[in-house]
């Protein structure tokens, strides 16, 4: 059974959340704060699928949080937030998390985000892929296709669940450039809204950040006013 964590300091919220996941078959656990989630998360030896994660709660915010519970574990981390400002956006992606709602938000709407986030992650996590395992190496790196895993001089990369399937995205197709368009609704499995562009720029940025080491000689090429490609010859 899956296991879902929801993180809200409005006990109505999250009683609400959680009756509509219980409906749906999860396991679901509930922490009152970030520092509740924290000390959860660190007694349950990281065996959540799925973080539902307030952002404005007192003691330890939903950002500071956020921050400890990447340290721990990979599972996606979907934010609520009553705050839908680009800035605030940003600093939630940057942050490490994976996905936000906004508040008030419909249960369509966050199961379908649930549900996408937590096949990507099985699927990225655990490598459920019928191919064969393949390591190609691309400018001193080392990418696993079928478990999208990331090495570098034996050490792992690590990357969230979405920025693994953008970077694999891309380098399963060197050379094709994909717009932002493309790569949300490829990713995201929704439909693509135009403040989307600045959620694929944040995850862009962060898997820079984590496999460059200057942006000048960035794996992931920007091709301006189009989207984002990879070049070069990959070695099996």
């Amino acid at each position: 059974m899956k296991k879902i964590l929801i993180v809200d300091d409005e006990e109505d919220i999250r009683a609400v959340i959680r009756l509509q996941l219980e409906f749906k078959g999860y396991d679901v656990s509930e922490a009152v704060d970030g520092q509740d989630a924290i000390d959860i998360i660190t007694d349950s030896n990281n065996l959540f699928d799925l973080i539902i994660l307030d952002i404005m709660m007192p003691r330890v915010t939903g950002l500071e949080a956020c921050i400890k519970i990447r340290e721990m574990t990979k599972a996606p981390i979907l934010f609520l937030t009553a705050k839908s400002g680009e800035i605030d956006i940003v600093e939630a992606y940057s942050n490490g998390g994976d996905d936000f709602l906004s508040k008030p938000f419909s249960k369509v709407e966050l199961l379908a985000k649930v549900e996408a986030l937590i096949r990507r992650y099985r699927i990225y996590n655990y490598g459920y892929n019928e191919k064969d395992k393949t390591i190609t190496t691309f400018e001193g790196t080392d990418f696993d296709l079928k478990n999208k895993t990331v090495r570098r001089n034996n050490s792992k990369i690590d990357l969230t669940s979405v920025e693994a399937d953008i970077l694999f995205l891309l380098i399963t197709n060197p050379g094709r450039v994909f717009d932002a368009k493309q790569l949300f609704e490829e990713i995201w499995n929704e439909p693509y809204f135009a403040s989307a562009n600045n959620t694929i720029m944040v995850h862009i940025f962060n898997i820079r950040k984590k496999l460059d080491t200057s942006q000048n000689d960035s794996i992931i090429k920007t091709v301006w006013g189009k989207g984002y490609r990879i070049d070069g010859k990959f070695e099996i």
